[in-house]
């Protein structure tokens, strides 16, 4: 993903690449630029905004690094807790942090929908699909949206399943009873469905994204709008105006 994320904003005119770092991948050159093992190189870079796509722990330390030394940054980590989240509120004072599940506008506007169509419906269960390389499950776009779904109805009907043949078949419980299915399959990226059901009729919203260059819209984005919008900000769509 770091390497899409360099190959975007080194295309962009209205942006610049000026600092890489990757402790696995320190001397390489992108798009003239020398990757470093240090978040000290984005400072000697005088960088304003920084691009986080790494993991929960790493980006612990990174984003308050990063509040410390007076940049931006916009973040594609998920698995951050609600005391993480505090903590970022309180530390992006002077500038601004925006941590979104997914930057892929289709995504953006799946969620949306699934948001806006949950009080229509009785029952609702998200199935994601990702490449086998995925650590984590459910993937934190599933997670967002079953939260929002949630939030936005309070009248989904009971699981009636009382066996599983296997355990687990019904997938994960999350938030009001939602449940999620994650499936891990060698040739995808990252797709997810968002089935909702109600007496004699379904309704099912998909987004698929077939490259990671389908995020790089919602990232490049995010970078020259960040500034606008103060402290924390979570998901694209304020940046979107939905």
């Amino acid at each position: 993903m770091g390497a899409t994320v360099c190959d975007a904003v080194a295309a962009d005119p209205a942006l610049e690449l000026v600092a890489a770092v990757d402790p696995h991948a320190v001397g390489r050159e992108v798009h003239g630029v020398m990757i470093a093992a240090e978040l000290r190189a984005l400072a000697d870079a005088d960088c304003q905004v920084v691009v986080d796509f790494t993991v929960a722990a790493a980006a612990r330390i990174t984003l308050p690094w990063l509040a410390m030394h007076g940049m931006h940054a916009v973040v594609g980590t998920t698995g951050f807790t609600d005391a993480d989240l505090e903590a970022f509120r309180s530390e992006f004072s002077g500038t601004n942090c925006l941590i979104a599940a997914n930057f892929a506008i289709s995504a953006v506007l799946m969620m949306r929908f699934a948001e806006l169509a949950a009080p229509f419906f009785d029952t609702a269960e998200i199935i994601e699909l990702h490449h086998d390389k995925k650590i984590d499950a459910p993937s934190g776009t599933a997670v967002v949206t079953a939260q929002r779904m949630a939030a936005a109805s309070d009248t989904w009907a009971a699981d009636p399943t009382q066996h599983e043949v296997f355990p687990g078949a019904r997938g994960g419980v999350g938030p009001a009873g939602i449940h999620l299915h994650a499936v891990r399959m060698r040739g995808m990226v990252a797709h997810q469905e968002v089935v909702l059901g109600a007496e004699g009729q379904t309704l099912v919203i998909r987004q698929d994204s077939y490259d990671r260059v389908s995020f790089m819209p919602g990232v490049v984005l995010a970078c020259k709008k960040v500034h606008e919008h103060p402290g924390l900000t979570l998901g694209l769509d304020p940046l979107l105006g939905i």
